[in-house]
């Protein structure tokens, strides 16, 4: 038997994708749940609480599915790759809607703020181990920001998530232009010494104005 706790954070999710943040009082999560709405407050304290746990939940659970993957990936186009099908997953599983309702909330609600941002730094870290992987051997690799960049990335997919929603074809040729660029960084990758100290340079120039 699935033990109540479970239940109720299922209960929470299932409520935000169904009826977003402004439906997820105790009653309809109780109700979703199958179980006396007391219970929420026996368990949680509150409905806040039990939120920021479903927040933490879903994204452990999130981010654990496509760990093996991220491990593997070689090249920028593969991590592009498992961008677009984490894109399509999510999306159709509900979870998109989900995220929306996450940081909507935590835009104004101090106490969900801190458990949305806890998930996003643990798709952050997927990134940026994978980041540290291909850049590390690079020839330029001493001018990436790698933290930076993977939030940068991450970021990116959160934005063309909520934007596909009111633009469905815009953000597809969002994605195909981070293709594209996915394209150039391994063809800069590839140039010979004197064009690499020439885009070095160029490099530091810009950052330094």
């Amino acid at each position: 038997m699935v033990a109540t706790r479970d239940r109720l954070i299922d209960g929470a999710l299932r409520v935000l994708a169904e009826q977003g943040l402004t439906g997820a009082s105790a009653r309809a999560i109780a109700n979703t749940a199958g179980v006396n709405q007391s219970l929420i407050f026996y368990h949680f304290g509150s409905v806040d609480e039990l939120l920021t746990q479903a927040c933490r939940r879903a994204t452990e659970q999130r981010v654990a599915l496509y760990r093996a993957r991220f491990a593997a990936v070689t090249t920028f186009a593969q991590l592009l790759a498992i961008g677009r099908q984490l894109h399509a997953t999510e999306r159709a599983e509900g979870n998109v809607t989900v995220l929306a309702q996450l940081l909507a909330g935590a835009q104004t609600d101090p106490r969900l703020a801190p458990a949305v941002a806890e998930g996003l730094n643990l798709w952050f870290g997927e990134i940026e181990a994978v980041l540290h992987r291909l850049t590390v051997a690079m020839p330029m690799a001493d001018l990436f920001d790698v933290p930076g960049l993977a939030r940068a990335v991450a970021s990116a997919f959160i934005g063309l998530e909520l934007y596909e929603g009111v633009d469905t074809v815009g953000a597809a040729r969002a994605l195909d232009a981070l293709e594209q660029l996915s394209v150039l960084v391994e063809v800069v990758d590839g140039l010979g010494p004197v064009a690499r100290r020439a885009l070095r340079a160029k490099i530091r120039r810009a950052g330094a104005s």
